[in-house]
């Protein structure tokens, strides 16, 4: 049997298994006490609700990827590829016409499978916990907006890698990458004023006292706002956030409306606090940094098995029956495989490194907007609203989290002061 056909389908299975059991030990690490952090913040029947509702995501996740990893390997196995390869091909072009098509197959394809379990969990589960706000109408629409942008984007994307990989020879990689960071620097200065508009309704905050206190502590850290704004997440759900977006003249926060409704001035400005913390400390140019370095070895590793026929072989694309050149549009799909467990690995990484970047933006927003109750409120009450699960287990923490667990974020704020 095909060496790469044994070692992707072992990479499927044991990513799958490692999954499924870290989902499994983190249900079963659930604390059916309320930490006394949260004593008087969430009563029996709210925090019941919270246990209630990290269990059935976390088994319909499960019951996700149980359905969706045999179906992939059945697609592997019965040449699905080669069939989606076949009709590309039939419809004529050049490569890259016949690699958006194959492309295009495959992502509609994988839209209309996942499409049941998107539905489920916006009107089924986020309507049970009493979160989804989001219409059938606005539901659509984003979907096809969704495809219209990955047809639009990824294919000039898609269509310029495959060019370089078939005109400009050895350096074909180093071409791909300078041109691939380019556009993610142009789309990080555009998307907050071209794309993101397309989702969501961006409102100047109105003149008051929030206004003229964010912009207050913004002025004082030297920290210069191209606009401050509010967004209309409650038409989708009842969760809050808030985030920076764009850089130099297009450098704006956004507050949630739900997240405005809900917290005081003070925690706001914290909230605001710990993300100008980011800014400050450099983690933004860090995390870009680290973008582009991991994006360089992506594509450097690509070529070194874009060419080798074994990797067609092993999805039923035999190079010799394809007038002997690879059908390059299709390797560059067949690596994802290969490239997962490395793509994880520069994921726990940038995990750890992110969660020690959280415990630094914490401690600026502390010193700076010197209201350490502010931020502990604040990050208590942005739990309890969303029913964050308090005590996940280290494993999940380790493998999965962005952001510490709340109850270390607190217990790291409160030694900021001791």
């Amino acid at each position: 049997m095909n060496i790469y056909l044994l070692v992707i389908l072992l990479l499927i299975v044991v990513g799958y298994l490692l999954q499924f059991v870290v989902d499994l030990v983190n249900l079963r690490h659930v604390q059916t006490e309320i930490p006394s952090e949260f004593e008087g913040w969430y009563d029996a029947e709210k925090y019941t609700q919270s246990q209630l509702y990290l269990r059935e995501t976390t088994r319909f996740d499960m019951i996700r990827s149980s359905i969706s990893t045999p179906l992939i390997i059945l697609f592997i196995l019965l040449g699905g590829f080669r069939w989606i390869d076949d009709l590309a091909r039939g419809a004529g072009g050049g490569v890259i016409l016949t690699g958006l098509l194959f492309a295009a197959c495959l992502i509609l394809i994988s839209q209309l499978l996942s499409l049941p379990f998107s539905i489920y969990s916006t009107f089924v589960i986020e309507e049970r916990y009493g979160f989804n706000k989001t219409t059938l109408r606005t539901f659509v629409f984003d979907f096809f907006k969704e495809l219209a942008l990955t047809a639009i984007l990824g294919g000039l994307v898609f269509s310029g890698i495959i060019w370089f990989f078939t005109a400009a020879g050895t350096l074909a990689w180093l071409y791909s990458w300078i041109a691939l960071t380019f556009i993610q620097f142009f789309l990080i200065y555009v998307a907050p004023v071209v794309l993101l508009p397309l989702f969501n309704k961006f409102t100047p905050l109105d003149d008051g006292e929030l206004r003229t206190s964010i912009q207050e502590y913004a002025d004082a850290q030297g920290f210069s706002l191209k606009g401050i704004f509010t967004m209309d997440g409650s038409r989708r759900s009842t969760k809050s956030n808030a985030y920076f977006t764009g850089f130099g003249r297009w450098r704006r926060i956004v507050l949630f409306d739900t997240l405005i409704e809900k917290h005081s001035i003070k925690e706001l400005v914290s909230i605001l606090a710990h993300e100008v913390g980011h800014y400050k400390l450099r983690h933004i140019h860090q995390m870009l940094f680290t973008a582009v370095l991991s994006t360089c070895l992506m594509f450097y590793i690509l070529s070194l098995f874009i060419t080798r026929e074994g990797l067609y072989g092993a999805f039923g694309l035999d190079m010799a029956l394809v007038a002997g050149d690879p059908p390059v549009y299709a390797g560059l799909i067949f690596f994802g495989f290969l490239y997962a467990p490395i793509s994880m690995l520069i994921g726990l990484v940038q995990n750890v490194v992110s969660r020690k970047n959280e415990y630094e933006a914490d401690a600026y927003a502390v010193r700076t907007a010197g209201d350490q109750s502010a931020m502990i409120e604040a990050l208590k009450k942005l739990s309890v609203d969303n029913l964050s699960n308090l005590s996940p287990h280290p494993l999940k923490v380790f493998l999965e989290y962005s952001h510490p667990p709340v109850l270390q974020r607190i217990r790291a704020i409160r030694e900021i002061a001791a």
